[in-house]
């Protein structure tokens, strides 16, 4: 048997060991268990994901898995390998948005990964959550949704299992208020500041997302026609809610970005897609080999110029949930945080 998620093992070699556990999401079902790996690993080839769940103890309880073994929802996986230096200088505090009623909403810091990855162990969401978080039973609150690592903002944590599960189930089939009588859903707000400035005010993009493997950075998706075998419908509301000017004369805007789908990078996707990018953004900015020389700590002063942000500019801005206790609407805001901040008070903004 394994011990605890997230606790420290010892082997015979007295090896330091480290679990990353992972619960399998809804919309991976079916799945092969090495292309959700992969997915999750995100720069792991399908050869290195075969050999870990070959040689790095990749179980689900006691039953040993292979790579064709199909995964389903809430299926729990943990993968179990050395412990190595994790990169350092991590936001190590989370602020509270909302506690109450046994949902809690942080406000997460850039930088910070919401769960355990190859890469992050320690530094993680749910690591300080279990150790700053906890209730008078011990139980440590978990996340609903995820979030991008270089993504700020506010997410939605269950502090029961039963409230986890229940915002989950939210979140996977939550659709527009103004759909068909529904009755409150989910509203997901974000603020992106973007290159250029576009030429409408308000637009909606309804452009189906798919990952294509045409991109040196396997994780990155794109827009597809509807017919193209995986794709997904994805909706994204934008509102340019001011435009700015540098020093050089390059435009910038704010813009409001509200969804009506949740899918992979589908905000960073479309935004570029539509000749805006994100500002910061590694794969879907300038060059998408930034990323590739960001992970070997290779990036370079040019590099650093054209993102010119050091993270992602995009901030989950607000953020309405139907209590699943209750009738009651639950309404948070993150404010804009200090970096996206000073980057619009460095230029002049547009009457």
């Amino acid at each position: 048997m394994l011990a605890t998620s997230g606790r420290l093992l010892q082997d015979r070699a007295s090896m330091r060991l480290v679990e990353i556990p992972f619960i399998v999401e809804p919309n991976y079902e079916g799945w092969r268990l090495d292309r959700y790996l992969q997915q999750k690993l995100g720069r792991a080839s399908r050869t290195r994901v075969q050999r870990l769940i070959r040689e790095s103890l990749v179980q689900n309880g006691d039953r040993r898995l292979k790579a064709s073994t199909p995964v389903s929802a809430g299926m729990r996986i943990v993968l179990v390998r050395e412990e190595t230096p994790e990169p350092s200088g991590l936001p190590d505090e989370l602020q509270v948005l909302h506690d109450e009623d046994g949902l809690l909403v942080i406000d997460k810091p850039a930088g910070l990964p919401v769960h355990p990855t190859a890469r992050y162990f320690q530094g993680t969401v749910t690591t300080i959550l279990g150790r700053e978080h906890r209730d008078d039973n011990g139980r440590r609150p978990d996340p609903a949704h995820r979030i991008d690592r270089e993504t700020s903002g506010a997410l939605a944590c269950g502090r029961s299992p039963e409230m986890t599960r229940a915002l989950k189930n939210l979140f996977a089939t939550c659709r527009r208020s103004q759909s068909k009588g529904a009755g409150p859903d989910i509203s997901k707000e974000y603020l992106a500041i973007v290159e250029g400035s576009p030429p409408w005010r308000e637009h909606r993009l309804d452009l189906p997302l798919a990952l294509t493997g045409e991109h040196s950075v396997r994780v990155r998706v794109s827009v597809v026609p509807p017919e193209h075998p995986g794709a997904r419908e994805a909706v994204t509301n934008l509102e340019v809610l001011a435009r700015y000017e540098n020093d050089e004369g390059a435009p910038f805007s704010l813009i409001r970005c509200v969804l009506e789908t949740g899918r992979q990078h589908q905000i960073r996707a479309h935004l570029h897609h539509a000749g805006f990018p994100i500002v910061g953004d590694k794969i879907y900015g300038p060059d998408e080999n930034i990323f590739i020389r960001f992970t070997k700590g290779e990036m370079t002063n040019e590099d650093s110029r054209l993102l010119r942000l050091d993270r992602q500019a995009l901030h989950a801005w607000r953020l309405s949930i139907p209590h699943p206790g209750g009738a009651d609407l639950i309404e948070v805001e993150a404010p804009l945080p200090f970096d996206l901040r000073s980057f619009l008070d460095s230029m002049k903004q547009e009457e």
